[in-house]
């Protein structure tokens, strides 16, 4: 069977079980339950947007779901930097997830701004990406 390397869904997959252990973690361990739920929704969001991204009708289907596991992206983020700055994990946990995090976001904004170009050839994307 001949699979085809996805790095974006791949890469957000792992990311997804690494968000789920830090909500085991967060529950089980620190007793935190609010933010916790927070970041489990948008950190495994992430990779469900791609993985519909990849069934997409159009580009601008696929553009769309994209969009959206960016944006999720940049939520998680947020989340990570909350949980670190009010001490339920660590400066070196948030650093690792946090980097996993960004290395999603800069694939995910060259895929959109690629994306973005093949389905509006003659328009400009926007300067952000």
């Amino acid at each position: 069977m001949n699979e085809t390397k996805n790095v974006v869904a791949d890469q957000s997959f792992r990311f997804a079980l690494r968000i789920v252990n830090l909500y085991k973690y967060l529950t089980a361990t620190r007793k935190e339950y609010v933010l916790s739920k927070q970041i489990l929704r948008s950190g495994t969001s992430i990779g469900a947007n791609i993985a519909e991204a990849q069934h997409a009708r159009s580009y601008n289907d696929f553009s769309y779901k994209m969009e959206i596991a960016l944006k999720e992206t940049s939520e998680t983020a947020y989340w990570l930097r909350l949980l670190c700055e009010a001490g339920y994990i660590t400066k070196p946990q948030f650093r690792s997830m946090a980097a996993d995090c960004s290395s999603l976001e800069n694939l995910l904004c060259r895929i959109v701004k690629t994306s973005k170009e093949k389905s509006n050839p003659d328009k400009p994307t926007d300067s952000y990406f």
